[in-house]
Formats: structure tokens, C-alpha cells, sequence
């Protein structure tokens, strides 16, 4: 019989195992005997390659080739483990793959390597935890007459460090340690171990770093954030475990922990040793592309609440409101029902989590603006139709009354800032003294309008807040003409909004008050209000019935400064200790009217115009900088650790050649001194970055006043 034409021409007959050729060799070659099950079939390939001999020497060059290809290319074995593709390359030279390369994984290749199966390592895991269970038991319902007794984890206040564990419970550590260790593995809880009590159940502890907290601990300090910070930026549910924000968020948890970790009396060292291992956290979070609104919300916390610094150089808060903003917007929270538009995958969202996203908008709108206010800087907000609920969700919510009007307020302190200090013709940005005393009258009426949406029951914090956003507003008079016609009024006017602010302030100085736990932007104004008392009652301004009340304020000012400190040297404790030194070496108030010699129209103008409403904390300082830190008067760092009593003649220790009459012109006055711009190099006596303000070795200014 002759073999059928496709025997020879068939493509596939070149392509295909054993198998086919098998088939192959029984159709063409039917006379053939059949082949015991029990013996090998070799005949079949004979037959085929005897078959297609007559097609040339095609097929046994494929032989050979294959013959002189390397062996079998193999991945190595944490690619193997995994099941995933792998690029090793074995010759000429081994080069490790890019994904242990990238894990910092140690690549190789085993020939005896073997896959271990989740669920074959799984049953070990709890053999091994069953087992050194037992032995605990064991243990402990036979303890040895001179073992201590082994106490329940520390309550609450006490401290979360752990360390002089007793030699005699060494064993006991172990054993629980070893069973944490593999309870982690099988539960898969980030940066959490398993702590309990011999004769308590099993509950998580947390560790970030070189901290550990129990569980009772991370439960104290979430339950100290709400009741006392949580009032200052209602944005987080209090509803909520502490397990649920740690499975959530790596990040977030820890940012409420350091936040309530502020004044915790206990520990006053605890929010130092948070610092670093939070901000590492922080970076480390941000590193990772993309984020996700839960991150959003941390960066609102954190920026409502900073992690303590000692100078504006190091402080990214400003920073991060910036990137608050920026990755809201790109996972798309201004759009709030129109998620999908900037996801990868249609987001189908319940209505309960429409809201949060509407609210987390809005905090980072609010959070964002205060910042922009407290640092002088133009605010990077998003004011437009996404802040109205009832359109932007698609349904009938409505923001809680106390959060809609802390959002009106902040929309009326962005329209200040763009009012006063926005105009592109201006070197510096200020309007004209036309324009300011126009736009001022209607602030004003806008102001009265919001005051009068306030209830009786609105909460002292809403009112902080309004009082604030007053003294924002009224800070625009430093850069009015004294020629102009409303100049004495405006001064007026910023005297009634500091005092207005200060005294809602003091309002909650009590004990046990939210004071302490004020915002770093409730601060901030508070030193702007501080400055302010310091510049109207070392002026032409101040007069008999000023002056008395003006300077039991300032007193309560720097106490209430001091009080908000949350550390040793950090930033407020250091601007208390300024506004101290600029008071004493200013006569502490004693100057009025117009005896010293000094015409009204250089009594109380600025040299720093560029930052806004807040140019005059920034003027001020410099101008104690050019009095106290170019002649070596007295040393920041030292002082602050003996701070100096304002309302008292002696002095502190740090500031011992302190001038205790009237204060040269470049103090308080129009002028800087003369002489040599130069700061010492000394980084102790740094409040604020020469550099941030570009005046490093200046002493005019490239405008005129």
C-alpha cells in the first residue's frame, strides 16, 4: 500500500509529540503487527522517520539544532514558589531577575527545589502554635514556687514602652513571642503581634518601629483623640474600631495616635519618639502610587495637627496640604458622584460612602485654606459646585449645620486673601488703598452676614473659628496709608477683632479646656494676635484705656502660646519666647503718643509685605532677629529652657545684656539697623528660614513703602 500524499507534505507531522507520530506510522503503515500494551512502541517513530525519508534531511537538522540549544530554561526558586513569570539568565553569565532584584530576594536556581503548598505550611504553622500552647498551659497551671506572678499588660497610662522585662518570666516571653511571631504569619496583620495576659484572651498590640502599644493602649488613645481633638476637624467616625482604621490604612492610625499622643500625661516624651517613626510612615505612604482617600483624610489630620518642628524650614505642612489637594483631586473627590471617571474600573458607591467622600472634600477644602492663611501663602482651595451636597451627591444630604458654616467661613477667608493681596500689577501683590477701603466695606457686610447665621447653640470651636477669620480680615490695615482717610478706623477695627479673638481664646484656658488641643492654625493666629498687641501698644495707637487691657492680654497670650508648646524648643515655644523678649526690650508697653518723636507715618508700617496677613509675624521676627541675633544678645535655644517672664524685670539668664528701656528704630520702629546683615550661622537661634523669604543678606527692599 502506498502512503497516503499528506504523510509527507502535512505541516503538523513536524510539530507534534510521540503521540501523533504513533497515529501516524498506524495509518501509513497498516500491515505493520500491533503493539503489546505492556512493550515500549519505538516503531512507530521509526516508521515515520522511515516513512518521510524521502523529504530530505529537514527533519534531522531540526534534530540537530535542537541537539545544540541550551537545556531547559528553569526560574528560579522564589519564582517557582510563587508560580510567576521569571527572566533569570543562566548563561553566559547568571544575572538574578528583576523581580528578586527588586525584593532584594536571593535568586537562584536548586535542582531539588520544591514547591511548599499554603495549605500543607498552613497546617504546620498551627501544629506549631497548638503545640507551644500546650506547653504555655503547661506551664503555667504549675508555676514554680519562686516565679513571680505574671501581671495583665499595662492599663492605659502607663508607659508603651516595654522594657525591664524580669530574667524570670525570660521563658514565658519566649514562648509567647515565638507564638505572636507565627500567629503574624497566619493572620497576616501588618506591624501587629499578639499580647495577652496568661489568664486573658489573645488582642492585638501595634508596633510601629521601635513603639509598641497594647491594644488597650491604641483604644485610650483613640478615645483621647475624639473627645478632645476631634472637636477642632469633626472628619473621622468615631464609630469606627481602631482594628478597622489599622485594616484600612497603614498610615491613618498611627497619625491619630501621635495627634492624641500631644500633652498625653504619662508620657511627655512619647510624641518626640513618635515623630520620626510617623514621618517615615508618611513618606513611605506617599511612595506608593496610587492613593486612596483614607490617605486623604490622614493628610488632613496631620496637617490640622503637625508633627512639632523648631523652624519653618523644616515644617512640610504647607507641602502636604498641596498634595492633600492634589491627590484628592486625582482619585476625584471634587467629583464626588462621578468616581468612575478617574478609576480604572466602574466604582458602584453606596450612599453612605458618597457622603464620606463629600465630607473628606470638603475637610481637605477647610484644612487646606487655614493653612494657606496661617502660613501667608495663596491657598490652593477648590471652591465650586461640588461643595454643595444635595448637588454634588446626587441626593438630598446636607453637611451637618456646624461643618456648613465652618465651610462659609472659610470661603470668606479666601475671598480676603484674593481681595486684598492678589493683584498680578503689584510687586507684592497688594491692591491699592482705593481698592482695599472699598473691598473692605463689603467684607465687612459679608462678615456680619455669616455672624449672624450663628445659633445660640453653635459650639465655642465655630466661633474660634469666625473670630479668627475676623482678625485675618482686619490684619489688612498694616498696609494701609497713613494718609488715608479710614487709617485710624481700620486700626480700630484690628483692635476690636484681636481682642474679640483673644478673648474667645482665653475662653478655653480652663482646666481640663480644649486649649491645649488647639489646631496649629488656632496657633498661629494666636501669635498673630500676640504680635499685634505687641506693634498697637508700642505705637502712636495705644493709649491710657488700651493700654491696661492690652497688656493683661499679651500676658495671657504667651501663657496661652506656652500652653499649646507640645515639646521642648519646638516652634511655639520659641515664638513665645520672641514675642517675651521684643515686649521687654520695648519699654513693656510704656510707649504712647506721639513723645517718643516718631511721626505717624512710619509708627507702625512693614518692611515683610509679602505674606500676607500674616507679614507682620514675619516682619517682627525679623526685626528681633536683627536686634537680638546679629549682636549676640542672648541665645534662643537657652532661653527657651528659661524663658522669659514678660511682665516681670528680671531677666532670663539667656538674655542678660536685654535693653530694658525704649527700643532702637529697627526693633519696633521703620528702619532695620545699620551694619552687616550677617546671622551667625548659629541654627539655634533660627525661627524662620532666612531663605524662605529670599532676604539673606539684604537691607532694603527692592520696593518702596
Amino acid at each position: 500500500m502506498t502512503a497516503p500524499p499528506f504523510a509527507v507534505s502535512d505541516p503538523l507531522a513536524h510539530g507534534i509529540g510521540n503521540g501523533f507520530a504513533s497515529g501516524a506510522a498506524a495509518v501509513c503503515t497498516p500491515a505493520n503487527p500491533p503493539v503489546s500494551p505492556t512493550t515500549p512502541s519505538h516503531g512507530g517513530v521509526t516508521s515515520v522517520k522511515r516513512t518521510l525519508s524521502g523529504s530530505g534531511d529537514s527533519l534531522e537538522d531540526e534534530d540537530e539544532a535542537k541537539k545544540s540549544k541550551p537545556g531547559v530554561k528553569r526560574a528560579c526558586n522564589e519564582c517557582r514558589q510563587q508560580k510567576l513569570r521569571c527572566d533569570v539568565v543562566q548563561v553566559p553569565t547568571y544575572q538574578p531577575c528583576h523581580r528578586c532584584k527588586r525584593l532584594k530576594l536571593d535568586c537562584k536556581i536548586d535542582s531539588t527545589f520544591k514547591r511548599v503548598g499554603k495549605r500543607s505550611r498552613n497546617m504546620e504553622m498551627e501544629k506549631e502554635i497548638h503545640e507551644l500552647r500546650r506547653q504555655l498551659a503547661t506551664q503555667q497551671s504549675s508555676p514554680t514556687a519562686n516565679s513571680p506572678s505574671i501581671k495583665a499588660p499595662p492599663s492605659e497610662t502607663a508607659s508603651p514602652r516595654i522594657s525591664n522585662i524580669p530574667s524570670q518570666v525570660d521563658q514565658y516571653i519566649n514562648s509567647e513571642l515565638a507564638v505572636n511571631s507565627l500567629l503574624e504569619m497566619r493572620s497576616g496583620l501588618d506591624n501587629a503581634s499578639q499580647m495577652r495576659s496568661p489568664n486573658g484572651p489573645v488582642r492585638s498590640s501595634r508596633r510601629l518601629e521601635g513603639i509598641t502599644l497594647s491594644a488597650d493602649q491604641v483604644d485610650g488613645f483613640f478615645e483621647r483623640f475624639f473627645t478632645l481633638f476631634h472637636p477642632f476637624m469633626p472628619l473621622l467616625d468615631p464609630a469606627i474600631t481602631p482594628d478597622e482604621y489599622f485594616v484600612k490604612s497603614p498610615l491613618l492610625p498611627w497619625v491619630i495616635i501621635s495627634v492624641a499622643a500631644r500633652h498625653y500625661p504619662s508620657d511627655p516624651n512619647l510624641l518626640p519618639s513618635l515623630s520620626a517613626p510617623v514621618s517615615h510612615r508618611l513618606w513611605a505612604t506617599l511612595a506608593d502610587v496610587p492613593q486612596n482617600y483614607i490617605v486623604v483624610k490622614a493628610l488632613c489630620i496631620l496637617c490640622t495637627w503637625p508633627l512639632p518642628v523648631s523652624s519653618t524650614s523644616a515644617d512640610p505642612t504647607f507641602m502636604l496640604s498641596g498634595l492633600m489637594m492634589q491627590i484628592a483631586m486625582q482619585i476625584g473627590l471634587h467629583r464626588p458622584s462621578h468616581t468612575q471617571d478617574f478609576a480604572r474600573a466602574k466604582e458602584d458607591l453606596h450612599e453612605e460612602q458618597l457622603r464620606d467622600r463629600v465630607k473628606t472634600w470638603v475637610a481637605c477644602n477647610m484644612v487646606s485654606q487655614r493653612v494657606a492663611t496661617g502660613y501667608g501663602q495663596p491657598p490652593s482651595t477648590v471652591y465650586d459646585w461640588a461643595l454643595v451636597p444635595s448637588v454634588s451627591s446626587g441626593g438630598n444630604y446636607q453637611l451637618p449645620e456646624e461643618v456648613e458654616i465652618r465651610l462659609s467661613i472659610e470661603r470668606f477667608c479666601n475671598k480676603v486673601t484674593r481681595s486684598f493681596y492678589t493683584n498680578r500689577m503689584d510687586p507684592v501683590g497688594l491692591v491699592s488703598d482705593e481698592q482695599r477701603a472699598l473691598m473692605s466695606d463689603f467684607l465687612a457686610h459679608d462678615f456680619e452676614e455669616i455672624e449672624s447665621q450663628l445659633k445660640p447653640g453653635t459650639s465655642v470651636i465655630t466661633l474660634l473659628y469666625l473670630r479668627a477669620a475676623g482678625l485675618h480680615f482686619r490684619l489688612s490695615a498694616f498696609f494701609d496709608s497713613p494718609e488715608s482717610q479710614d487709617y485710624y478706623l481700620h486700626l480700630s477695627s484690628l483692635w476690636q477683632a484681636t481682642t474679640s479673638f483673644l478673648g474667645c481664646v482665653l475662653g478655653l484656658d480652663t482646666p481640663g479646656g480644649l486649649l491645649p488641643h488647639a489646631s496649629n492654625y488656632i496657633l498661629q493666629m494666636i501669635i498673630a494676635a500676640g504680635f499685634t498687641l505687641l506693634k498697637l501698644l508700642n505705637s502712636f495707637f495705644a493709649d491710657s484705656g488700651k493700654l491696661a487691657h492690652g497688656k493683661d492680654l499679651f500676658m495671657k497670650t504667651i501663657k496661652a502660646i506656652r500652653a499649646i508648646s507640645v515639646a521642648t524648643n519646638d516652634l511655639p515655644s520659641r515664638l513665645a519666647e520672641v514675642l517675651a523678649q521684643l515686649w521687654k526690650s520695648g519699654g513693656s508697653g510704656l510707649r504712647s503718643g506721639y513723645s517718643q518723636g516718631r511721626s505717624l507715618e512710619n509708627s507702625l508700617q512693614l518692611k515683610v509685605r509679602c505674606r500676607m496677613s500674616m507679614s507682620l509675624v514675619y516682619d517682627s521676627v525679623w526685626r528681633w532677629r536683627e536686634e537680638f541675633q546679629t549682636k549676640e544678645r542672648g541665645n534662643l535655644e537657652t532661653a527657651v529652657k528659661n524663658p522669659t517672664n514678660p511682665d516681670s524685670n528680671v531677666e532670663s539668664s539667656a538674655s542678660s545684656t536685654v535693653d530694658t528701656g525704649l527700643p532702637s528704630e529697627g526693633l519696633l520702629g521703620d528702619g532695620f539697623t545699620t551694619g552687616s546683615s550677617t546671622f551667625l550661622g548659629e541654627t539655634s537661634n533660627e525661627v524662620f528660614d532666612p531663605l524662605s523669604w529670599m532676604l539673606d543678606g539684604y537691607t532694603d527692599f527692592p520696593y518702596d513703602m
